[in-house]
């Protein structure tokens, strides 16, 4: 199926978009049909059955362009009138289940259902086949349903920032499928500072996944916090405590000096903190938190918003990245083929469909 024939969605906005919004959507929708291609071709990559989702996020000025393909979410916390945080969703969710996504893989012959004992999770499924299930309708790679209605074209988004607007997370349906929209921002909000608020959102998505799904290994849970500049910031009124906590500018960070052991800063283009769940700490990139002891660190992160993130930042090894177990549920294959190589996969590849 040739994605071509399947145009980009606009998301409703109230506003004109800008003149820089056109060209930056065309070479959006150009590098993400660009990306599925050399992904396909690469000689190393098996992805006749895996794949993943992107969001990608353009920012000039107060102007955001944002790319969307399958359930990775883009979220905005903002202030209203009344200096109450909330959250803004800035993507749509590319599930199965929506009208126009399950009409185009039934149009290709591919089919949408859910299984018995997670009727919640509808999944895209080979017409006369019963896998592979894969529970999102656009994605990078999962070529075996690319001739079925799975496609790798973004919507895309636009959106005028404004003095309100503080922060934009960037995330996986691992985290969103155990916290809400408003618990992530608040999560960030409390953290103790930048650095430490994407490891703090992954962290409390890994332990609500042990109380939500205490039968199943995590999801991938993967993070990205976008901290907009107010103007308080930019004018130097920063107050002196804060200086620990933040960036100077955006160019810099806070890294430990190996030598001396000193908190310094240090000239970088990293602006956005991530965090992964199947990434290694890195010393340079978080700042150090004091370890609290806490009876159930797990309730704490679902149950306070407005309090100290500290005690839902995990500090020991074996138990930070306990993603790495294994990813199963939502996302994942319910019957794998046996995948060959080289020229067989060809007779294997007409076998399936």
């Amino acid at each position: 199926m040739d994605d071509e024939s399947f145009d980009s969605l606009d998301v409703e906005e109230t506003e004109t978009p800008p003149d820089m919004f056109l060209p930056l959507k065309k070479s959006i929708l150009k590098a993400f049909k660009l990306m599925d291609k050399e992904l396909k071709l690469h000689p190393t990559i098996d992805c006749f059955c895996s794949g993943t989702t992107a969001v990608t996020l353009i920012k000039q000025g107060q102007d955001l362009v944002i790319g969307n393909v399958g359930d990775s979410r883009a979220v905005l916390a903002t202030r209203d009138k009344d200096d109450s945080l909330l959250a803004v969703q800035l993507t749509v969710d590319l599930k199965p289940d929506l009208p126009r996504e399950a009409a185009r893989i039934q149009q290709c012959k591919g089919r949408v259902f859910a299984l018995q004992d997670e009727p919640e999770v509808p999944r895209v499924w080979l017409p006369n086949n019963n896998s592979p299930g894969l529970a999102m309708a656009r994605a990078f790679g999962d070529f075996c349903l690319k001739d079925f209605g799975l496609i790798s074209v973004p919507d895309v988004y636009y959106r005028c920032l404004n003095d309100r607007d503080e922060f934009i997370i960037l995330a996986t349906d691992g985290v969103w499928d155990v916290l809400s929209n408003k618990e992530a921002v608040d999560i960030v909000a409390s953290a103790p500072g930048r650095a430490t608020a994407a490891r703090a959102l992954v962290d409390c998505a890994v332990r609500a996944w042990r109380l939500k799904y205490p039968t199943s290994k995590t999801d991938d849970c993967a993070v990205v916090c976008l901290f907009l500049e107010h103007p308080c910031a930019v004018n130097g009124e920063v107050e002196e405590q804060d200086l620990r906590k933040i960036p100077m500018e955006p160019g810099e960070h806070f890294a430990t000096d190996e030598n001396t052991g000193q908190l310094e800063t240090k000239e970088d283009s990293r602006d956005p903190i991530f965090m992964h769940s199947g990434t290694t700490r890195n010393s340079d990139e978080i700042v150090p938190v004091p370890e609290l002891t806490v009876e159930n660190p797990s309730v704490m992160c679902q149950g306070q918003s407005k309090r100290s993130l500290a005690e839902c930042i995990s500090t020991s090894e074996d138990e930070e990245w306990s993603a790495l177990e294994g990813i199963t549920r939502v996302n994942s294959l319910l019957s794998l083929p046996r995948l060959l190589s080289g020229d067989k996969r060809a007779a294997s590849w007409r076998k399936w469909v």
